[in-house]
């Protein structure tokens, strides 16, 4: 079955492109101003505990590529999907839009934290308090998204 993207799915695709479009621009640009060693870990004060070379950069977009690609592949299967909801033919496309757009929205959430973990370790910087704030719009989401589900069986 495919269900189809709303405008809100197509305009967070998007972003997430845009991201990760970017992120990948941003180093090819900035890799010689890069310093060659990065803070790799940071503990929850958002102090620096450990410094990798600057070559480890790569891992976080290309594992936010690879959340993307994965996360767009899984989108078109919705009979996979669990939807903690029965769903019977009144109510399918219903539970499947709310889920698609779930999707869509922590698929950018994760590329966004990435990107953003990306460019801070590039600058030699200590997490600010506000990159706490993806684990709790992710939550934030699902939870929104749960409730939706209820409303919509």
């Amino acid at each position: 079955m495919k269900i189809r993207m709303r405008p809100f799915d197509i305009v967070l695709n998007i972003l997430c492109l845009i991201l990760l479009i970017g992120i990948v621009i941003y180093l090819i640009a900035r890799w010689s101003s890069i310093p060659d060693q990065i803070p790799g870990h940071f503990n929850l004060s958002g102090e620096v505990t450990r410094w990798d070379s600057r070559e480890t950069l790569i891992v976080l977009p290309i594992v936010a590529w690879v959340i993307f690609i994965g996360f767009s592949i899984l989108e078109q299967f919705p009979q996979v999907w669990n939807t903690g909801v029965r769903i019977t033919q009144e109510n399918m496309h219903r539970i499947y839009s709310i889920l698609k757009t779930l999707l869509s929205t922590i698929k950018l959430l994760i590329v966004a934290t990435f990107t953003s973990i990306t460019i801070i370790q590039s600058l030699a910087l200590g997490l600010s308090w506000w990159v706490a704030l993806y684990p709790v719009l992710i939550i934030g989401t699902v939870i929104f998204s749960l409730v939706r589900l209820v409303k919509a069986r």
